[in-house]
């Protein structure tokens, strides 16, 4: 799959999600396995760009290419101004975020809420594309609710402004993240537009990945929630597609190891305070379905410090790894 200039090594892209893809977060999912991995969005009030949580938000230290970076926003000329800064901090692809579905985003008729007004939807991709020299993505949704599934119709829109690949969630704004996804919007999509369409949505298993595929006739699939705490998800599903096989299941020692070195990268990212803070979530999604996991969770996020979240993790893999010898 190309989008613009840039081949992606495979067809699996790591969702952008608020608060999740941080920079220590994208280059783990990189490094198992995500042929793409796409920022958390960054809001185009330039009154913003000098915050540091913006500042970490379009870093890109260290990061393989493609870097894609998602923005915000509901004026034209701001999203452009937008897109021009992260270009000028970096980003190799600019993608606009028209999917998310959080009230905060939405009442501000940002997010998915810019689906109901289909001429300002063309207003803001032509003027990003106009304003940078690098391909510009955009996600969506089916659209705002069932009765106003115009995911087909901002598709072309899309195509039309030079939008040069486009996500879609298979659920509309009004679903929020209930129900199950459904796919068959996505390839009626798929089968009138010629740009690269992602499929997004409920993709949590190596053999949901082939059917989303086989079935969207979609050029690739988004993997979000479903690598929270399980990164190597892009791994199992790259070789069961070419190989229709499964890996065998991480054992705890590598998940420790997975885990403690996405710890570190986080502390060395955010510093102490923020860094402990921020690995707290990443810590409960790596430990459920670990024995005694729910008793460690509530421990460890009590802690406020690295060396007490350190230790603590440290002797929770400890006994999982007594306990798996035992039973060899």
């Amino acid at each position: 799959m190309h989008i613009g200039p840039y081949q992606l090594s495979n067809k699996l892209v790591l969702a952008p999600m608020a608060g999740v893809t941080d920079l220590p977060f994208r280059k783990l999912c990189r490094s198992l396995g995500a042929g793409m991995a796409v920022s958390e969005m960054v809001s185009s009030n330039s009154l913003l760009w000098g915050s540091d949580k913006t500042k970490r938000r379009a870093s890109h230290e260290g990061e393989t290419d493609p870097k894609s970076v998602q923005i915000m926003g509901t004026e034209p000329a701001m999203m452009a101004e937008a897109a021009k800064y992260n270009v000028d901090n970096g980003a190799q692809i600019i993608d606009i975020n028209m999917g998310c579905p959080a009230k905060k985003v939405c009442n501000v008729l940002a997010g998915s809420a810019l689906m109901r007004d289909e001429k300002l939807v063309g207003n803001i991709l032509s003027a990003v594309v106009n304003a940078v020299d690098i391909p510009v993505t955009l996600k969506i949704r089916t659209g705002w609710d069932h009765q106003s599934r115009n995911a087909a119709t901002i598709a072309r829109i899309a195509e039309d402004s030079g939008i040069q690949s486009l996500a879609i969630h298979g659920r509309t704004r009004a679903d929020q993240y209930r129900g199950d996804a459904e796919y068959d919007t996505i390839a009626d999509v798929k089968s009138r537009i010629a740009i690269p369409v992602i499929a997004n949505g409920d993709i949590k298993t190596p053999e949901k990945a082939k059917f989303v595929l086989d079935y969207t006739g979609a050029d690739a699939v988004m993997i979000g929630r479903a690598a929270q705490g399980r990164p190597w998800i892009f791994r199992e599903i790259e070789h069961y597609l070419a190989t229709g096989e499964y890996l065998p299941e991480p054992s705890v020692k590598e998940i420790r190891d997975i885990l403690l070195g996405h710890l570190e990268n986080l502390y060395e990212f955010y510093g102490e305070f923020t860094g402990v803070r921020v690995a707290r979530k990443h810590i409960s999604w790596y430990s459920k379905g670990q024995s005694h996991g729910g008793a460690f969770r509530d421990a460890v996020c009590r802690v406020d410090s690295i060396d007490e979240q350190l230790r603590m993790t440290h002797e929770f893999f400890e006994r999982l790894l007594e306990k798996e010898e035992i039973a060899a």
